[in-house]
């Protein structure tokens, strides 16, 4: 997988995709959708995955779109430049496998949009997060309107938007928009730590519960249950038998 603005590994079940464009803060550019999607395509048939790490290079995780190329753009290449973004989002959000984004530094516009397409965020004590566009002249467009406000509730994604201020990660960690805080120094390894927690568990259990979880987030809350009840009742044909031997045998599972 050799491309010009992103970088991959793997080990031990853990994929770690780093954005690296540190000239421009890792600006989010035509190219990048491309190559993005590429890489989902790959990563959806890859062996042995089981959690997948995004982070930025440099000090930023990503400061927002490439501003030199949308300036130049008519009504038609902004339409396209916008699903371009929520179509590659929405494929992160549906690959089976939990994402953790480790967010070092600037997650500004589409990188903070980047960062709410994750499953879990951990962010640097360093970062910090704002919704800018409007000071452009323009609305979030890969899926910041109707993402933020899910994860943390209407009022605070009005705020963010409608000012286009930016907050530090101790107040995206009150609002709800990041689920731990850490010293930069051990942000990846914090970020590894939860992968291989993760990973320790039933692999078909971890890619139904998110399934279930975020399908169900969608839709009236008795649908949800019955999805839950439907999900549940697989597992004993599944995972559950040996996860709960395990237990009862006082031993670690074979998950394989």
């Amino acid at each position: 997988m050799n491309y010009s603005i992103l970088k991959y590994q793997q080990e031990s079940g853990i994929g770690i995709l780093t954005i690296s464009r540190p000239d421009s803060l890792n600006s989010l550019n035509s190219l990048f959708f491309k190559e993005l999607n590429d890489l989902i395509q790959t990563l959806q048939s890859t062996k042995n995955l089981k959690v997948l790490i995004i982070t930025g290079e440099g000090k930023a995780f990503v400061a927002g779109a490439d501003i030199a190329e949308m300036q130049k753009m008519k009504v038609k290449e902004g339409y396209n430049f916008s699903k371009a973004g929520q179509e590659a989002f929405s494929k992160l959000v549906n690959l089976e496998i939990p994402i953790i984004a480790a967010v070092n530094g600037f997650a500004l516009g589409g990188g903070c949009e980047l960062a709410m397409a994750c499953d879990i965020r951990i962010a640097s004590t360093e970062a910090k997060f704002g919704m800018p566009e409007v000071s452009l002249g323009l609305i979030p467009g890969y899926g910041g309107t109707q993402r933020l406000s899910r994860l943390v509730g209407l009022g605070d994604a009005l705020y963010m938007v409608l000012t286009g201020q930016m907050i530090d990660a101790s107040e995206a960690l009150r609002i709800g928009l990041v689920q731990k805080v850490v010293e930069p120094n051990i942000l990846l390894s914090q970020a590894k730590s939860i992968a291989a927690k993760i990973v320790e568990n039933g692999p078909t259990a971890i890619k139904t519960a998110k399934k279930v979880i975020r399908k169900g987030y969608c839709i009236e809350i008795d649908r949800g249950f019955e999805l839950e009840s439907e999900s549940f009742s697989k597992m004993f044909e599944n995972n559950g038998p040996e996860g709960m031997s395990a237990l009862l045998e006082k031993r670690k599972p074979n998950w394989n």
